[in-house]
């Protein structure tokens, strides 16, 4: 059982969530993107990918690069030596996600593919 909703106005609330072993895929564009883009980088940044409420389809992808946490609960995918970090209570929702980055005239940007997903919008940045 796990400590989840401290912020806001509520109580926070005791949810039981479920671990599992995060297991990701990243395609060979978005592993270039994320090396281009922590090249300048110490080597305690990190990428964290998480599924924060809300969103037109209940949960939205964030992605920041941030110094190592200290805190325990995240598990860790070494890609091109760069540490993508996903935090326990997110493993179910991103277990088996596709981290892909494309190009296109009308800008770039990463995509997740997530096969957790029973809905998405069409702007891909929300699933359910």
């Amino acid at each position: 059982m796990s400590l989840v909703g401290g912020g806001g106005l509520g109580l926070p609330m005791a949810v039981e969530i479920d671990v599992v072993n995060v297991d990701i895929s990243v395609t060979k564009a978005a592993e270039n993107a994320i090396l281009e883009t922590m090249s300048n980088d110490d080597d305690d940044q990190v990428l964290i990918i998480s599924a924060d409420s809300g969103g037109c389809s209940g949960y939205m992808y964030d992605m920041k690069v941030v110094e190592r946490p200290e805190e325990d609960g995240y598990q860790e995918i070494v890609v091109g030596g760069k540490s993508i970090l996903i935090h326990d209570r997110d493993s179910d929702l991103l277990n088996g996600i596709e981290l892909d980055y494309k190009d296109t005239l009308m800008g770039g940007g990463f995509q997740i593919t997530n096969p957790n997903a029973s809905k998405s919008c069409g702007c891909g940045q929300s699933f359910g």
